[in-house]
C-alpha cells in the first residue's frame, strides 16, 4: 500500500505540471524596459524563458494593442520596435506576455502580462555624440566647428535614413564647451547653426572644445546628447602657422645677422669719430699764457 501511495502521488504531481504546462500558468515578465538610441528601439525584460515564450504587444496612448510583428512566442528577451513606433512624437506603451511555446496550446484567455512604462522616442532617445570638424582661422584669432549630421534608425517613405537633424528640425541646437588648455575655467556656446565660430581667442594659447547636441524643448534632464571626442588646437600667430621650423630659424639667424652688422658699423663709426675728434684737438696750438 505504501508503495502504490508513493506511486500515486507521483502521478498526481506529473499530472500537475503537465496541466500547468498546457494551460500556460507562466512566470510573468519582469524588468521592462525601454532602451533607445538615436532612434533605434528596444524594448528588453527578464527571465530568459524556459518551457514557454513571449509576445510583445504595443500601443499608442489610448489606442488598441497591436502585435509586434517580429516578437511573437519568441525566446528572446529583447524586441527591435523601432519600425512599428512610425509617430515618433506619440507616447507608446508596451505589454510582454508570457505564453506557451509555438508547438503547445493552452486553455488560458489572458496570459501573464507585465506592462512598461510609457516612452516618447521623440522625447526619451539618448542622442548620440557629433563628429567635429574644426577649420583654424588663427590670423583671425578665430576657430570655426563644422558639426556633420548624425544618422539616425529611421527611414522616410522614400526608404531615405534620417538623421539627427532631419528629425528635430528647428528644435534642434548645439551646445559647446571650450577651455583654455591650462585652465580649469569653461565657457558655452549654443548655436542653431552646425557651423560654428569660436572668436576673440588669445594668441599663443591652446583651446579645448566639446560639442553636444541640445533639445531645450526636452525635459531637463534629456536635452543634451553625448559629448563629442575633446580635440585641442593652439592659437599660435599666422606667422608661425605659415612658415616651417627651418625658415623661422632661417629668418632668426638673418635678423641677427643684420643687427649684429648695424651694431658693427655704429661701433665702427663712433671710433672713427673718436678718433678724428682726437686728432683734431692735437692740431690746435695752445693759446699763449
Amino acid at each position: 500500500m505504501k508503495g502504490t501511495g508513493h506511486w500515486s502521488f507521483v502521478n498526481v504531481w506529473l499530472l500537475c505540471f503537465l496541466y500547468a504546462s498546457v494551460s500556460g500558468s507562466f512566470p510573468k515578465a519582469t524588468n521592462v524596459t525601454w532602451f533607445s538610441f538615436n532612434f533605434k528601439t528596444l524594448l528588453t525584460w527578464s527571465p530568459k524563458p524556459t518551457n514557454y515564450s513571449y509576445t510583445v504587444e504595443y500601443s499608442k496612448l489610448a489606442e488598441d494593442n497591436q502585435r509586434a510583428r517580429y516578437c511573437i512566442r519568441t525566446k528572446e528577451t529583447e524586441c527591435d520596435l523601432t519600425a512599428e513606433l512610425t509617430d515618433l512624437k506619440s507616447k507608446y506603451r508596451a505589454d510582454v506576455l508570457s505564453e506557451p511555446v509555438s508547438d503547445m496550446s493552452s486553455d488560458l484567455i489572458e496570459f501573464p502580462r507585465t506592462a512598461s512604462e510609457l516612452f516618447c522616442p521623440y522625447q526619451d532617445t539618448i542622442i548620440g555624440s557629433p563628429t567635429v570638424r574644426y577649420e583654424e582661422r588663427k590670423e583671425e584669432r578665430k576657430i570655426i566647428l563644422n558639426v556633420e549630421d548624425i544618422p539616425t534608425a529611421v527611414f522616410d517613405a522614400q526608404k531615405r535614413q534620417l538623421t539627427i537633424q532631419d528629425i528635430f528640425k528647428t528644435d534642434l541646437q548645439y551646445k559647446v564647451t571650450y577651455n583654455k588648455a591650462k585652465s580649469s575655467g569653461k565657457k558655452l556656446k549654443t548655436s542653431a547653426s552646425s557651423r560654428i565660430e569660436l572668436t576673440d581667442l588669445d594668441r599663443g594659447e591652446s583651446y579645448c572644445f566639446s560639442v553636444q547636441v541640445y533639445i531645450p524643448t526636452r525635459s531637463i534632464n534629456k536635452q543634451l546628447g553625448e559629448s563629442s571626442q575633446i580635440q585641442c588646437v593652439s592659437v599660435d600667430t599666422f606667422f608661425l602657422k605659415e612658415y616651417s621650423p627651418a625658415v623661422i630659424v632661417g629668418g632668426i639667424l638673418a635678423i641677427i645677422a643684420i643687427i649684429s652688422a648695424v651694431i658693427a658699423v655704429i661701433v665702427v663709426c663712433a671710433k672713427r669719430r673718436q678718433k678724428a675728434m682726437t686728432k683734431g684737438k692735437e692740431g690746435v696750438p695752445l693759446k699763449s699764457v
